[in-house]
């Protein structure tokens, strides 16, 4: 009998690059392996490229990103993928477009994410968001967890600018130690609100990797543990 490989994973990244190799990172350190065999295949598009989610949804006067997601999605696939994942929190308002690009399932972050509080924080009715203004102006976090009864807590607009800063920093290439210090007030900032827990929604904040003493849930640690369990389903 031949032996069992695994799921090919098609990673859709690029926004931003650094956030991609994160996220491979993330996904090498959580798989179970003895040798090069025991890890998984995965193929990605990291294509810093792909038209500005800024542009076109928080200034609304950018291209598209949606068309070119969709074609990356179909060259993944034309490769060999099993089952694809989008690097990118923001990415995921493109997320229907992206699944009807394909024949193959396409992992969903926020719904990844959604369910790791079911199993693991059952009793957690407030939750806040640290990630871009575009997370709050698409509603894609709020879509998702309202039929939950989740309640959604985002930072007050000074405190949102001051994170929006943060994100655009590792996008630079900013001296992290420089970084640190604004994406802990900001987290002292939502647990003054009432966020017990918040969601890191934002690949550039995982790949910041800051430690603060508000509870985070890392969505790009769990969209890579959903990765390992999927690619690893057979085995």
């Amino acid at each position: 009998m031949a032996e069992d490989k695994g799921k090919t994973v098609g990673i859709i990244g690029g926004m931003g690059p650094q956030a991609t190799l994160d996220l491979m990172q993330r996904i090498i350190k959580l798989t179970p392996a003895l040798d090069d065999k025991d890890h998984i295949h995965y193929i990605v598009d990291n294509n810093p490229k792909i038209p500005s989610r800024i542009k076109a949804i928080i200034d609304g006067d950018g291209e598209d990103p949606g068309p070119i997601l969709a074609d990356m999605a179909r060259n993944l696939a034309a490769h060999g993928a099993d089952v694809l994942a989008i690097a990118c929190n923001t990415a995921h308002y493109y997320y229907d477009t992206v699944q009807a690009a394909v024949d193959i399932p396409v992992i969903h972050m926020i719904d990844a994410v959604l369910d790791d509080i079911r199993k693991n924080r059952p009793d957690c009715k407030r939750v806040g968001i640290l990630a871009s203004p575009a997370i709050k102006i698409t509603g894609i976090y709020e879509e998702r967890f309202a039929p939950a009864h989740i309640e959604i807590i985002f930072p007050d607009a000074g405190f949102q600018q001051q994170l929006f800063d943060v994100i655009r920093g590792v996008k630079a290439g900013k001296q992290t130690d420089l970084l640190h210090p604004a994406y802990a007030n900001v987290c002292r900032h939502l647990a003054q609100k009432g966020a017990a827990v918040a969601i890191v929604a934002c690949t550039e904040l995982s790949a910041l990797n800051s430690t603060s003493e508000l509870d985070t849930i890392d969505a790009a640690q769990v969209l890579a543990q959903k990765i390992v369990t999927i690619a690893r389903e057979n085995n």
